[in-house]
């Protein structure tokens, strides 16, 4: 469901705001990971940038899960079958997703490769926006996909064939994965902010 300025339904206006609480936890998730391996020599600049944009996300999304109250619940009978079945795909997608790092996890863990490990769920994270931009209709779900591959895949490219060091390729990939879940916050609060804005112009 593309996001434009027409009446939407309330769960459409939920989920950017469940989405930007989301983009909160896995944006400092992946400043975790960031400061892992810068070890502190940023003097927590990475933490504090992103902590910031987290909290935007936060108090934000909190602000459109209450103003999505009064949006419609839906618009009528096509809105109904299509949200069921955005929310069938997604939770299959979601489901692949969950499933996927565990194993991959305990599979390199098992061959000795668990330094990859990190790495490897990026490059699942960044592999699981390709059908979420099909589900949702969104073009900048392929952009955010493609970035996110293209990271995972030179942390492991560096770490396998050039044998740089653990930390250097754990900053990398924190830092690249946070500023695409940053980046999607961003598209979300934006979204967000333009629905509420043309549906308080409606009101008035």
């Amino acid at each position: 469901m593309a996001i434009d300025s027409q009446v939407l339904p309330r769960i459409v206006i939920r989920s950017i705001g469940g989405g930007l609480l989301l983009m909160a936890l896995f944006t400092m998730m992946w400043t975790g990971v960031a400061q892992g391996g810068l070890q502190q020599h940023d003097h927590h600049a990475v933490l504090i940038l992103f902590s910031i944009f987290s909290v935007i996300f936060v108090v934000y999304g909190i602000t459109v899960l209450i103003a999505a109250q009064r949006f419609p619940k839906f618009t009528g009978d096509s809105d109904v079958a299509e949200g069921k079945m955005m929310a069938t795909r997604f939770g299959i997608i979601f489901g692949i997703e969950g499933t996927a790092i565990p194993v991959v996890s305990v599979i390199l863990l098992v061959l000795g490769y668990q330094q990859f490990t990190l790495p490897a769920i990026a490059l699942i994270v960044g592999l699981h926006f390709y059908p979420m931009a099909k589900i949702f209709n969104r073009k900048i779900d392929y952009y955010l996909a493609t970035w996110t591959c293209l990271v995972a895949i030179s942390g492991i490219i560096m770490m396998a064939r050039y044998q740089y060091t653990q930390t250097l390729t754990l900053t990398i990939i924190g830092i690249g994965v946070a500023m695409a879940t940053s980046a999607y916050g961003f598209y979300m609060l934006v979204s967000g902010y333009n629905l509420i804005k043309n549906d308080s112009r409606k009101r008035v």
